[in-house]
């Protein structure tokens, strides 16, 4: 099996970190200006395009209703960045906030790629618990803040591919997931595990539409050396600041190496289990969604052939074409999970 690096682009094209990372300074410095009502409204999540054209980005009209109390903004003053040239960080140039806020799969709102970001605006994540269960010797139902509370928040700047063959570079802020098994404290039985999103039609309308093609709640799970890599990552914000309802708020799973559809929103619910969980994809559609669905260039799915993608955003000038590489660029991290599998079988 041929495992390639992520190549890297020239560094005039990369976002400027510090971009983003003011956005707390330059509130601060536009209310000493008495400016802060008039800018607010553009904050938070500062991006620069790629281009270099300036300042594009505009949080949600949501962002500060759907924030939870108080103790998570403290959470948000001291972010770990991610160390340039580390394993969780990438020199490729970002995908502008408004984009990645605006371009989503959630089907919970909706099948168009504008529907969460337009039928999320109420969505409610505070409070929010999460069930923990199954094979493991700590099952309880805990509160999002004890998960978070211990946690120094860190950044990571990951790719996102998506089976549709279009991605996207994104700045994350979470937690290792890691960090919560090993909180649960699965027992030797655990070999996988599984989540759950949130079952509420009243606040997630697609899923008492009568055109839904998923059997709710949406369903995923990882074998437990995957769910226990360093690269995987339970995310609670992107960009420095809260993670958007449409974005999964207030908590999804990040797997980078996998194609988007495994990285799970708006969890509530975690299982320790001895045998593989059905997961959402599969179970409609075994023969397209594989349980792994590790990004592989030589594996195509029937509707998009998988060797080639398109970096959003395209522009007039650039269609965003790239080669697909294996595990997503992240072979070296990853490759020895699945070291011994027929990859085309186990997709």
């Amino acid at each position: 099996m041929l495992i390639k690096r992520a190549s890297d682009i020239k560094s005039s094209e990369i976002t400027p970190e510090s971009v983003y990372r003011s956005r707390r300074e330059f509130m601060k410095s536009a209310a000493a200006l008495g400016g802060a009502a008039g800018i607010s409204s553009l904050l938070p999540g500062l991006a620069m395009a790629a281009s270099g054209d300036g300042l594009r980005a505009r949080a949600p009209a949501n962002m500060q209703r759907s924030a939870p109390a108080a103790w998570w903004e403290d959470k948000f003053q001291n972010i770990e960045a991610a160390e340039r040239g580390g394993a969780f960080w990438t020199n490729e140039a970002l995908t502008p906030y408004q984009d990645v806020v605006t371009y989503n799969n959630f089907y919970e709102f909706g099948m168009d790629k504008g529907d969460p970001s337009r039928y999320a605006q109420e969505f409610e994540v505070d409070p929010w618990s999460i069930e923990i269960a199954g094979e493991c010797d700590n099952p309880a139902t805990y509160h999002l803040e004890d998960f978070l509370k211990p946690q120094q928040l860190e950044e990571r700047i990951y790719r996102l591919r998506c089976v549709e063959r279009w991605s996207m570079v994104i700045p994350w802020v979470g937690f290792p997931l890691a960090d919560l098994i090993k909180k649960a404290q699965p027992n030797s039985k655990a070999k996988y595990v599984a989540f759950e999103t949130l079952l509420d039609p009243d606040q997630m309308p697609a899923q008492n539409s009568r055109f839904a093609i998923i059997d709710w709640p949406y369903r995923e799970g990882l074998r437990m050396d995957e769910a226990m890599h360093p690269l995987a990552f339970l995310a609670v914000g992107l960009y420095g600041d809260y993670l958007p309802p449409q974005n999964g708020a207030p908590i999804r799973l990040v797997v980078p190496w996998k194609y988007g559809f495994k990285s799970i929103k708006s969890i509530v619910r975690i299982r320790f289990t001895e045998t593989e969980p059905q997961t959402a994809w599969n179970m409609l559609q075994p023969q397209e969604y594989g349980f792994y669905a590790n990004v592989n260039p030589n594996v195509h799915h029937p509707r998009w052939r998988q060797d080639m993608e398109t970096r959003l955003p395209r522009t007039l000038f650039s269609s965003g074409r790239q080669e697909t590489l294996m595990f997503n660029g992240y072979g070296d991290q990853v490759g020895h999970l699945y070291e011994g599998m027929d990859l085309a079988r186990n997709f």
